[in-house]
């Protein structure tokens, strides 16, 4: 009998390369996602009784995603001839090939390791997006991760399996294999990814009730392409969808409030006119959005320790609102809501997304009330699109190749003392010039790597961490609070405080509330009596309760609405696929392939316990995020 003809089934033919990358991609996977489930109980993120069916479900995320990283090889295989297969040269790059193969995976363990410590998730759209931009995310990863020992320890794991794998892939390579032979396995191979694609997609292991172990059970690999696959996903497709005149009629039932009316035959069907009956105050509006500063580092909003005695001390003359949320975990996520009150659609922000210019925001209010809008930030403004969806929409774009000989920089930009010291300077000359000023700066410093100037009384500048990024931020507003008060604009200056997002995403459910609770302060002495406003905010509210402070009467389309002027505040969420409305202790999810759900949220204990399916909540949450959706497609978010 021909032994070369049963060659595939022995594992002696070129497909030996096959088995044993998938073997090893396997034993890595595996021994992953042990780590990352130890990660997770050491953090009391998920329970021992989640194991069997993480790690059941992860074997076959594993098996699938192998199947798709050996199909192209498999091609390869099948038609490389046989001569040039056994050529010293090709040789040659079969073992170079196989050896940076074994790096990449082992490395990708690791990076997948310190995601998951920042996210508690596997690569998503965020893994996705920081592709975007490589040097800066590379940068802040190799200052802020131990990247040169997880090189070194993956190249000695490499060498180490490539030194116990060395005579099966010699027997490989030097075994022939005719093509008749090589045909029938890799057509099984291939045949395979059919069903697997249409049977199985990165939800299906969202079969529990925690988060985290549903994401443990899944693979990064696969997650990660899936997530590139649909960065610009259908939603009509994907999400729940209503009849058009359904969403129209909710959503305005959701903003409208008693000094609003509605716009006949205007471009968006929210358009509305807001009026106030007392004087406009018309006060120059500081906006600081403060990066990844999450309310549980604050003491005004009860932190245990606080790390920002600044902001405390402004607190007390602010109004401050207690119970604030941000829309998602991403700075363009805050952008979009602070600045153009717009929901976090899925997938990509509006900041990120074609076609976002001319859009109706916050300055389009301001131009009109006479001010000149300035967006000043700290690092370099290309960085998430930011120069161009601010300057297309009627802001001054001021970024780091604007300063002046900033003293310290990183990775991502300036420090925040240089930040608002050129701020200041830029608005000292506004005034000379006779203009009314609206501002919105985005700090950079509390970020990693978390590194800062020296000779800060409680603030280490290598090493100290997120406590050591969040005492510097409030450090440097403190100062500029201080020089700002000193300007003799300051007393007709209206200052509002707030969050980009929280510090990290954590907790086990699929919409973890606490992430999301940021600060949210106006700091105006002459003008604003403090109080304290308990009721529930959320970021698309910050621009039309700031203009409520000031009394505009105007024409809007915003989402949000004033959060002073009364009714009941919605809060829509974002996170990763899944989208939700908090409204009345209720959270209304609706997750990727139109799956929905309702929970009772606690916002003092913080937990969430699973609630009789609340349809008209669900269809709220669909409303919002469907006409949003349409708006922006359709460019029509706008007034006129």
């Amino acid at each position: 009998m021909n032994k070369n003809k049963y060659l595939y089934k022995t594992g002696d033919s070129r497909y030996g390369l096959l088995a044993t990358l998938a073997g090893f991609y396997l034993v890595v996977s595996g021994l992953t996602r042990l780590a990352l489930a130890g990660q997770a109980l050491a953090a009391h993120q998920a329970q021992w009784l989640d194991l069997p069916r993480v790690l059941l479900l992860g074997l076959g995320y594993d098996l699938v995603t192998s199947v798709y990283l050996t199909a192209p090889l498999a091609v390869y295989l099948l038609l490389v001839p046989q001569r040039l297969f056994a050529t010293r040269m090709h040789r040659a790059l079969v073992w170079s090939g196989f050896a940076a193969l074994c790096f990449g995976l082992v490395y990708l363990a690791a990076v997948e390791y310190f995601f998951f410590d920042e996210f508690n998730a596997r690569f998503n759209f965020v893994a996705v997006e920081y592709l975007i931009y490589p040097h800066e995310v590379f940068v802040n990863i190799w200052q802020s991760y131990p990247v040169g020992k997880a090189l070194a320890a993956s190249a000695a794991i490499a060498a180490f399996v490539i030194w116990r794998t060395r005579h099966r892939v010699r027997s490989v390579l030097a075994t022939e294999t005719r093509f008749r032979q090589r045909l029938r396995p890799a057509l099984l191979l291939i045949a395979a990814l059919l069903p697997l694609n249409f049977w199985i997609d990165a939800t299906s292991a969202h079969t529990g009730q925690n988060r985290v172990a549903d994401e443990l059970a899944g693979n990064g690999i696969y997650s990660f392409f899936s997530a590139a696959a649909n960065s610009r996903l259908d939603y009509d497709r994907f999400y729940l969808t209503l009849p058009g005149n359904e969403v129209i009629a909710r959503t305005q039932r959701l903003v409208m409030q008693d000094n609003t009316q509605l716009i006949a035959n205007a471009a968006s069907p929210l358009a509305r006119h807001v009026t106030h009956t007392a004087p406009a105050k018309r006060l120059h509006v500081i906006v600081v959005l403060e990066e990844s500063l999450g309310a549980e580092f604050v003491g005004a909003y009860g932190a245990a320790q606080s790390f920002t005695p600044n902001i405390d001390r402004i607190a007390a003359k602010s109004v401050l609102f207690t119970n604030t949320y941000a829309t998602g975990t991403r700075t363009v996520r805050g952008m979009e809501a602070v600045t153009a009150s717009f929901p976090p659609v899925p997938a990509e922000s509006i900041v990120k997304r074609p076609h976002n210019e001319h859009m109706f925001n916050w300055s389009t209010v301001m131009h009109e009330q006479g001010y000149s809008p300035t967006f000043i930030y700290g690092g370099y403004g290309t960085f998430d699109n930011m120069n161009a969806f601010f300057g297309s929409n009627g802001y001054r774009v001021i970024d780091r190749t604007d300063f002046d000989t900033p003293k310290f920089s990183n990775i991502w930009g300036v420090s925040d003392e240089d930040l608002f010291r050129n701020a200041l300077l830029e608005f000292d000359r506004q005034q000379e010039r006779g203009e009314r000023i609206f501002s919105v700066i985005m700090t950079t410093s509390n970020h990693k790597p978390f590194t800062f100037p020296e000779g800060i009384n409680g603030v280490k500048p290598q090493g100290g961490g997120r406590e050591a990024g969040v005492r510097y931020a409030d450090h440097a507003l403190g100062r500029f609070i201080n020089d700002l008060e000193k300007r003799p604009y300051f007393e007709d200056t209206m200052l509002v405080i707030v969050a980009d997002h929280g510090a990290r995403v954590y907790g086990r459910e699929d919409i973890p509330v606490p992430t999301y609770a940021i600060p949210f302060l106006v700091y105006s002495p002459r003008h604003v009596a403090p109080r304290t406003v308990t009721a529930p905010v959320s970021q698309i509210d910050v621009a039309p309760t700031v203009l409520g402070l000031l009394n505009f009467s105007y024409d809007s389309a915003f989402f949000g609405r004033d959060a002073l002027a009364g009714g009941d505040s919605y809060i829509p969420l974002n996170h990763n696929r899944d989208i939700a409305l908090y409204r009345n202790n209720a959270l209304n999810r609706i997750g990727f392939r139109k799956s929905t759900g309702t929970l009772r949220y606690d916002a003092t204990t913080h937990r969430q316990h699973t609630a009789t399916d609340d349809r008209d909540g669900q269809h709220d949450t669909a409303s919002v995020f469907q006409l949003a959706h349409t708006l922006y497609a359709e460019r029509r978010y706008r007034v006129h």
